[in-house]
């Protein structure tokens, strides 16, 4: 799923008054840690590239991706790394454990709109590299829902029904 709506679902779902902006990030954190990086490594190295969005294929047909960049996507997209990270954050701000569960959320969303072919979520790393050949988040199977559910939660947010 692209990263703008795993921060809007992260702060529609885990976003309350004081702590939104971190629910944001947290939403967003998994592909902050990994591509995010990726972009400013590219960016600051001059080796950024620019254009409409790529293709699996075209993106097969580019250098390949650093080794760097999946060790990063297996720590963020991982259930393991995540509840221990929170466990560890909520023993000292408590508070933050409702907002940091947009983390995990991600992972939720990502397991079954990623395909094995590009970035499979392992979602039990390190300790398993099982992951879920799903159906790509770019599909118009999945793009369209997702939006629709995103305008959904935030009108029932606005409406106070949720």
């Amino acid at each position: 799923m692209d990263t703008l709506s795993h921060a809007l679902w992260g702060n529609g779902l885990f976003g309350y008054k004081k702590y939104w902006k971190v629910a944001i990030f947290f939403g967003a954190f998994p592909d902050l840690i990994s591509f995010g990086v990726l972009f400013f490594v590219k960016f600051f190295s001059g080796s950024l590239k620019y254009g409409g969005p790529p293709t699996l294929e075209s993106l097969k047909q580019l250098e390949p991706f650093p080794e760097w960049l999946f060790l990063m996507d297996n720590l963020s997209h991982s259930f393991v790394i995540a509840f221990m990270i929170i466990g560890i954050v909520s023993i000292f701000r408590r508070e933050l454990f409702w907002p940091m569960l947009a983390w995990p959320f991600h992972i939720v969303l990502d397991i079954p709109f990623h395909t094995k072919d590009f970035f499979p979520i392992q979602f039990l790393w390190p300790v398993s590299d099982i992951f879920f050949d799903g159906i790509s988040w770019s599909s118009p199977y999945v793009i369209f829902p997702n939006f629709a559910g995103i305008i959904l939660l935030y009108v029932l947010r606005i409406k106070k029904i949720i």
